[in-house]
């Protein structure tokens, strides 16, 4: 059962106002945002009703267990989609206005009922290594233990050839910091977004580059929800909207949605929107998808890019996702866990759980 608490001093002292949406006017109260209990996940959530107060509006905090957070089993054996759809059920029955997700466990599949109005500027996308005794990446010896949620990274990381031990992992951003820091784990990979979210990059002893280990679709970026009938909302979410950010969350979603992957699947992608020079010498913005699909042991890798306008950033998405099947990518994405692999990589979670 999903249990619900208010989160403490989340309430604004902004009086209701009237929003006027095609002609009809609809009083708004408090719009209650749904998100999970984490630190991280609390002030994900924080930034949007900072900017929904800071517009004038009314907005607090609403609490949302999971049986994900109250359970220590592995994600992939508790369900699919268990961090996101008790916030989907509570935002569908009205007990909550907005649902605030990383936008990276989403399900690619749209749902009717829902609409994602905003999706705010992303943070940085890269993986972060956090290691021992300020040890970056190549500076780990080999069969150094280094933990990671996602079978992407494992695959990367193996297909790096540096011998390192990849250890399945679990927990919120404190947990798995506390491990390396207790020498549990020599490390441990995490998203540099949520470390920076919540004021712990001073932790991060190498950002990783994507030409190490390209980050999953949607990394970093946030999806902003709300009900697609409640267009007074809609139009308030709109505002906090980020153009560009948009565009390369489209492309990376849409690669994904047609290698008919689950959001953890041994796939990275990193759209962005990059200035060029057009034929007649003007500064233009281009978007710039690369992605890759890798087999789970590390054994292949298997990387292709596209360069296109960001207004055709879903057919970009679809372009480079048909190339990546032709050079092969099914038959990577099938390839099973070597023997003395981890059976948790070997059935991928559906998502790279508290980043």
């Amino acid at each position: 059962m999903t249990v619900f608490t208010q989160a403490s001093g989340s309430a604004a002292s902004h009086p209701p106002e009237a929003q006027e949406i095609e002609g009809n006017v609809t009083t708004r109260g408090i719009w209650r945002i749904g998100t999970r209990g984490s630190l991280l996940a609390l002030t994900q959530s924080g930034t949007v009703r900072d900017a929904l107060i800071a517009a004038g509006h009314e907005a607090e905090l609403v609490v949302v267990k999971t049986p994900g957070d109250l359970s220590s089993d592995p994600v992939a054996k508790i369900g699919v989609g268990v961090f996101t759809s008790a916030l989907r059920d509570e935002l569908a029955a009205g007990n909550i206005d907005i649902a605030v997700h990383s936008y990276k466990d989403l399900p690619t599949a749209p749902d009717a009922r829902f609409t994602i109005a905003a999706i705010p500027p992303r943070e940085d996308p890269r993986d972060a290594l956090v290691a021992r005794d300020g040890l970056v990446l190549g500076e780990l010896p080999a069969g150094s233990r280094v933990g990671t949620s996602a079978p992407r990274r494992a695959a990367q990381l193996r297909a790096l050839g540096l011998g390192l031990n990849i250890v399945p992992l679990r927990g919120n951003l404190d947990t798995r910091l506390r491990k390396v820091a207790e020498g549990e784990l020599d490390a441990v990979v995490v998203a540099r977004a949520g470390l920076a979210r919540i004021d712990r990059t001073d932790a991060v002893t190498e950002a990783l580059e994507p030409v190490q280990m390209l980050p999953a679709p949607a990394q970093g970026a946030l999806a902003v929800e709300c009900r697609s009938d409640d267009t007074a909302l809609v139009e308030a979410l709109t505002r906090l909207d980020d153009a560009a950010t948009r565009s390369a969350i489209t492309a990376e979603r849409t690669l994904l949605a047609v290698l008919e992957a689950g959001c953890t699947a041994p796939i990275g992608a990193l759209a962005e929107v990059v200035e060029s020079l057009d034929d007649d010498g003007r500064i233009v913005d281009e978007l710039s998808l690369r992605a890759c699909a890798a087999a789970i042991d590390g054994s292949d890798v298997i990387r292709a890019s596209v360069v296109g306008l960001p207004q055709d950033a879903a057919e970009l998405g679809r372009a480079l996702a048909r190339e990546l099947l032709e050079l092969g990518a099914r038959a990577l994405l099938s390839t099973a866990e070597p023997e003395n692999g981890s059976s948790d990589f070997a059935n991928p979670s559906p998502m790279e759980n508290s980043q």
